[in-house]
C-alpha cells in the first residue's frame, strides 16, 4: 500500500480569496470588489465605455476601458459584447478594431475598440450606435475567432469587403502600421456611397501615406457591385496573393467559388457574420415541447427554435443570434434537431443545443 504524495499548498493569494470567501459568505470577494469599480470583478471581465466615435450615419466605434482579466487579441478576432437594456442583457458579437494585443491601440492608450453597424431591425446594435453613453459598464467575453492576420505575414495581401466587413480588416490594417511593416496589401472595399465607408479617412490616409498600401473604392450606388469579372483587371496578380474577404453573404459565396474553380482555396480565408442557413427538401419540422413553461408550439423544418419559443413567450437564453457566442444554449430533453447550418440531424436526451441555429427535426422537447 503506497502513501499518498503531500498536496502543494495553494499559493498565497489563492488562500487569501479563500479566507476572505468564508468570511463574507454568502457574497464572495469578487461581489466587494465589483461594488467597489466593476472593472475589478475577477469573475467575468468587464469593459467601461470611454467614448463613442461616429464613423458614419449608421456606424459607430465604442472605445471601451477592459477591466481585470481581459486577455490579448490576435487581429481579425471577434468578441462578445453584453450590455443591459430595459433591465435586460443582450449578447452580441463584434470585430475588434484595435491593434492586435491588449486593447493598447495606436496610442497604447490601454482601450479597446469595436466598431458596429446598426441594423434596421437590430435592438442591440442601433443601441450601441445612437443610444449607449460613456460611462456605460459592458461584460466582455474573451476575443475568439480564426479570421486572423497570418503569422508570418505574407509578402502580398488582397483584402475584399463590402460594407461592415471592413471592421476586422481595420484591425489587421491597425496591426500592421503599428508595426510598421505592411507588406504589399491591395485592399478593394464597396460601399453605397462614399460616406459610406467605415473609416473611409483613415483608410484613404493610409493609402496617401504608405506606398505599399492601395485602397481601391467601390461606390455601388454610382457604379453598381463589384464583380469577380473584373478582378483580373484590377489585381492581376490575385492568384499569388494571400486573399483575405469579409461581407455580405452573396459576395463570399461568389469569391469562394471563384477561388475553387482556380484551385487555390488554400490561399483563401473568410469571415462570415451570419451563419449559412441550409433548406432541405424533407424539413417538414415538428412540434416543440417547453417542459419547464409547459408549452407547445408548432416548429416549421426552417426557423430556429428560438424564434418559436419566442412566438410562444418563452423567455429564451439568447445572444448573437448567430451561432457564435453560445448563450442560447439549452438541453434538449427529447427528439432531434436540425442543424441549420449544416442540415445535420442530430440529438440524445441531455444534450445542449444552439436554438439560434436548430430547428425541429419531427416532435421534441427542450428544458426551458
Amino acid at each position: 500500500m503506497t502513501s499518498a504524495a503531500p498536496s502543494r499548498p495553494r499559493p498565497l493569494g489563492a488562500r487569501v480569496l479563500h479566507a476572505a470567501a468564508v468570511l463574507t459568505t454568502p457574497l464572495l470577494p469578487d461581489d466587494y470588489l465589483t461594488l467597489l469599480n466593476p472593472l475589478w470583478s475577477t469573475r467575468q471581465p468587464r469593459g467601461r465605455v470611454e467614448q463613442v466615435v461616429r464613423e458614419t450615419e449608421d456606424a459607430a466605434t465604442l472605445v471601451i476601458r477592459p477591466g481585470w482579466g481581459w486577455p490579448a487579441h490576435r487581429a481579425g478576432q471577434w468578441v462578445s459584447v453584453s450590455t443591459r437594456i430595459d433591465g435586460t442583457w443582450h449578447t452580441r458579437s463584434y470585430s475588434i478594431t484595435s491593434p492586435a494585443g491588449d486593447g493598447a491601440g495606436d496610442r497604447g492608450d490601454g482601450l479597446l475598440r469595436i466598431t458596429v453597424k446598426a441594423d434596421p431591425e437590430g435592438r442591440v446594435s442601433g443601441h450601441f450606435v445612437r443610444e449607449i453613453k460613456p460611462g456605460a459598464v459592458l461584460r466582455l467575453a474573451p476575443p475568439e475567432g480564426e479570421f486572423v492576420l497570418p503569422d508570418p505575414v505574407p509578402p502580398r495581401i488582397l483584402f475584399l469587403t463590402a460594407g461592415s466587413g471592413v471592421t476586422p480588416v481595420m484591425g489587421m490594417l491597425r496591426t500592421l502600421r503599428s508595426e510598421g511593416a505592411t507588406p504589399d496589401v491591395l485592399h478593394v472595399h464597396s460601399a453605397r456611397h462614399a460616406d459610406d465607408v467605415i473609416f473611409g479617412a483613415e483608410l484613404r490616409e493610409m493609402a496617401r501615406r504608405l506606398p505599399t498600401y492601395r485602397l481601391l473604392e467601390r461606390h455601388t450606388a454610382r457604379r453598381g457591385r463589384f464583380t469577380l469579372a473584373e478582378l483580373d483587371a484590377l489585381c492581376p496578380d490575385w492568384r499569388d496573393r494571400t486573399t483575405l474577404a469579409c461581407g455580405p453573404a452573396g459576395l463570399l459565396a461568389d469569391v469562394e467559388a471563384h477561388w475553387r474553380r482556380a484551385g487555390l482555396s488554400d490561399q483563401l480565408r473568410i469571415e462570415r457574420f451570419q451563419p449559412i442557413a441550409f433548406t432541405a427538401p424533407d424539413t417538414d419540422g415538428g412540434t416543440v415541447s417547453f417542459a419547464k413553461t409547459g408549452r407547445d408550439a408548432p416548429a416549421p423544418g426552417g426557423t430556429p427554435l428560438l424564434a418559436v419559443g419566442e412566438q410562444a413567450g418563452v423567455v429564451m437564453p439568447s445572444g448573437c443570434r448567430m451561432g457564435i457566442c453560445l448563450s442560447c444554449v439549452a438541453p434538449l430533453r427529447s427528439g432531434q434537431v436540425r442543424d441549420l447550418r449544416t442540415g445535420e440531424v442530430h440529438g440524445e436526451p441531455g444534450a445542449l443545443i444552439q436554438t439560434c441555429v436548430s430547428a425541429a427535426a419531427g416532435a421534441c422537447t427542450i428544458d426551458l
